[in-house]
């Protein structure tokens, strides 16, 4: 991938994305029913491509400067057309190689092009979370927003782990762990749509995941100890990082400064598509698994080349 060109502006980066997000977000005029929207995920108009080029200077300078990002395979990405992105969450809710990828998508195929992702639910109750993120593409991850973006010819970038992935222990960092969600599958089985991978090495190192203790925060709480806890995302880490020292649940976190490597694999199109072939379990468990091993021989093969340890 080429750097973008000397003359592109990054300086103030921050002051020009606040200037530029308040547009969406003052509450005077015309732009008083835009204030009001819920934005909630449920909608596919939310998408913003000024937005979206607000972000790119604060993307590009931890892209260049704070992970030092090397990326390779965007060769093997369809140009045109639908497609179901599957990635391997990193990183915490931080998730910095989610960033990284979309400034490189962006670069590449630029603004107009249509690009969503799908987003836990719990996200959208918080709007740090849900204004950036309905700007940039985000929606909730529901079946029915996941076949509407399919079928306006969109790319659909999804993580099966969901939280699990994104807060699986240390000692995993370097595992595809997709938490056995074939949703995906039968997505892409359904509406007839090529699965291209994505894989990252050293964003599970932006933090440091000691434990997950999810099942034992739980049976404390069903004792009736005084604990709020997000039931919907299924875990509770513990982990070492920015910047709370020590991280204690899913809390949001700020990822340490580790050169990250990303790379695009090769398009997966399988033998059959159709209902029927989602509804055969069989041939989707081997469909799942046909991804997954894909995606950890190209983690196998970053490691190897880039993990001095």
């Amino acid at each position: 991938m080429g750097s973008q060109g000397e003359g592109d502006k990054i300086s103030n980066p921050f002051e020009e994305l606040l200037d530029k997000l308040s547009i969406f977000t003052h509450n005077s005029g015309a732009d008083d029913k835009a204030s009001r929207r819920r934005f909630d995920g449920w909608s596919l108009s939310e998408r913003n491509p000024e937005a979206i080029k607000a972000w790119m200077p604060i993307w590009e300078w931890f892209y260049r400067y704070y992970f030092q990002v090397q990326t390779s395979g965007w060769h093997h990405m369809p140009s045109v057309g639908k497609v179901l992105i599957v990635g391997s969450h990193n990183g915490g809710l931080a998730s910095p190689d989610t960033s990284m990828f979309m400034y490189d998508w962006f670069r590449t195929f630029g603004y107009e092009r249509l690009v969503y992702a799908l987003m836990h639910p719990s996200a959208w109750q918080t709007p740090i979370f849900a204004l950036p993120g309905a700007h940039v593409g985000a929606i909730i991850a529901h079946p029915k927003m996941a076949i509407a973006a399919l079928r306006r010819d969109a790319a659909l970038l999804v993580y099966p782990g969901g939280a699990q992935d994104l807060f699986r222990p240390y000692s995993w960092r370097n595992r595809i762990h997709l938490a056995n969600n074939k949703a995906f599958i039968k997505l892409a089985l359904r509406e007839e749509v090529p699965i291209v991978p994505i894989i990252s090495h050293g964003a599970h190192s932006t933090l440091i995941v000691l434990a997950d203790l999810y099942q034992q925060v739980k049976q404390l709480h069903e004792w009736g100890f005084p604990w709020l806890l997000d039931g919907n995302t299924g875990v509770f880490p513990v982990y070492l990082g920015l910047p709370w020292g020590v991280g204690i649940g899913p809390v949001p976190n700020f990822p340490l400064p580790m050169q990250i490597h990303t790379r695009v694999c090769a398009p997966i199109v399988f033998e059959r598509y159709g209902c029927a072939a989602a509804r055969d379990r069989g041939y989707v468990d081997a469909c799942y698994e046909r991804v997954r091993t894909m995606m950890q021989a190209e983690l196998d093969d970053l490691v190897q080349k880039y993990d001095c340890q």
